[in-house]
């Protein structure tokens, strides 16, 4: 059913798309027109060939992202750029084509490429102009807000480094301390995969497991499947409890490092993980957070250096240095960085649930199964 006042009509005749233009290396000379490829700007020129606002998306290699473009720019050859809107809102049409799957409509040959004369021929839902704009303006102000929310994101996690470089390296000491640093080993303050299934273990034991692919820097996955030994992968041995670090030994660069909570106590990890355990005298949480600090991942990249598989081993992490206040300023080093680390969490849960809710928003407002108010000067 078409909502009142709305219309069914090609995507031809809403917008009009046409094939980027050819600017070999060669001829190209440095200015300040962006050059928008299939995977957006791929460089600058001094002479654009289009004037704004643009919707571009790729033809040719990188196809599905489309791009919204405020100034004069040089559509490539690998791009399709909206040559006429027909008198329709340029900001709804970017919303509309941003759900398309541009993928379905690539050619049926060998090299797949979007087939604009495909993407023209497909039915749409357009409201009046005036409808058209206010869409635009209710969903452009859900993406101020989460561009809002991950800048707060990245100025977070770039004070954090900073407190992390700081803190962890004695530079900076918090109120109340003072007093030499230590240099230890690994092998001096964490216990390594202390505890592991056997060969013993009934094949009908059943438990949570998790793998590499469950763990990203800080995280754990909530959601980790069930498995009997007998059935499960030889990986799946390495013991865990509360309070205990995973560390991935497995392409450690990628840092998928994290504090099992009590939520996963008693689960088992992979053995592509080093389960580590803090010794009497070192906190859990500041070795932890060293994990992630400038000074060991120099040590970890300087061991993976030149290997086809890049990997450490139990040896390699108990040789691994660190440096070490006392007990008490470590546990007060770490309340500071796992605030910090929150604070970034707590970001991230807002700029999830924003995306989650303007999606949902913005399946109804451009299907007309939420209408916007329209004033009477607005319409007339």
């Amino acid at each position: 059913m078409i909502p009142k006042g709305w219309r069914l009509d090609r995507l031809g005749k809403v917008c009009e798309f046409q094939r980027g233009f050819d600017l070999p290396t060669s001829i190209r000379r440095e200015g300040r027109v962006p050059i928008i490829s299939s995977s957006g700007i791929s460089g600058y020129h001094e002479v654009a060939k289009v004037q704004p606002p643009g919707l571009v998306t790729g033809r040719y290699g990188t196809i599905g992202k489309l791009f919204f473009v405020h100034e004069p720019y040089w559509p490539l050859n690998t791009a399709l750029w909206v040559k006429d809107f027909h008198g329709n809102d340029p900001s709804f049409l970017y919303y509309l084509l941003s759900k398309f799957d541009f993928k379905k409509f690539s050619d049926k040959t060998g090299v797949p490429g979007v087939n604009r004369n495909d993407l023209h021929a497909v039915r749409v839902l357009v409201p009046s102009k005036t409808e058209q704009k206010r869409i635009a303006e209710i969903l452009s102000t859900w993406d101020r807000a989460i561009e809002t929310t991950e800048k707060l994101i990245a100025n977070s996690e770039a004070q954090k480094k900073a407190l992390m470089q700081q803190l962890l390296t004695g530079k900076k000491r918090l109120p109340g301390f003072s007093g030499a640093w230590t240099r230890k080993h690994f092998a001096d303050a964490v216990t390594v995969d202390q505890d592991s299934l056997g060969q013993a273990t009934p094949a009908d034991y059943r438990f949570r497991y998790i793998s590499l692919s469950d763990v990203t820097p800080g995280k754990i996955a909530d959601e980790l499947g069930e498995l009997e030994f007998g059935t499960a992968p030889s990986r799946a041995r390495r013991k865990v409890k509360s309070g205990d670090i995973l560390m991935a030994t497995v392409r450690p660069n990628l840092q998928a490092f994290a504090k099992v909570s009590d939520q996963f106590s008693d689960y088992i990890a992979s053995t592509g993980f080093a389960v580590l355990g803090a010794k009497a005298g070192f906190h859990p949480d500041y070795i932890y957070h060293y994990l992630f600090s400038e000074h060991l991942t120099g040590q970890i990249e300087a061991l993976v250096v030149g290997s086809n598989y890049p990997a450490i081993n139990s040896s390699d992490i108990k040789g691994m240095a660190m440096r070490c206040p006392s007990y008490e300023e470590q546990a007060a080093i770490a309340a500071v960085l796992t605030d910090a680390e929150g604070l970034i969490a707590q970001y991230h849960r807002q700029a999830t649930d924003l995306h989650h809710e303007k999606s949902a928003l913005m399946q109804q407002l451009l299907a007309g199964k939420r209408r916007v108010k329209i004033k009477e000067e607005e319409a007339a």
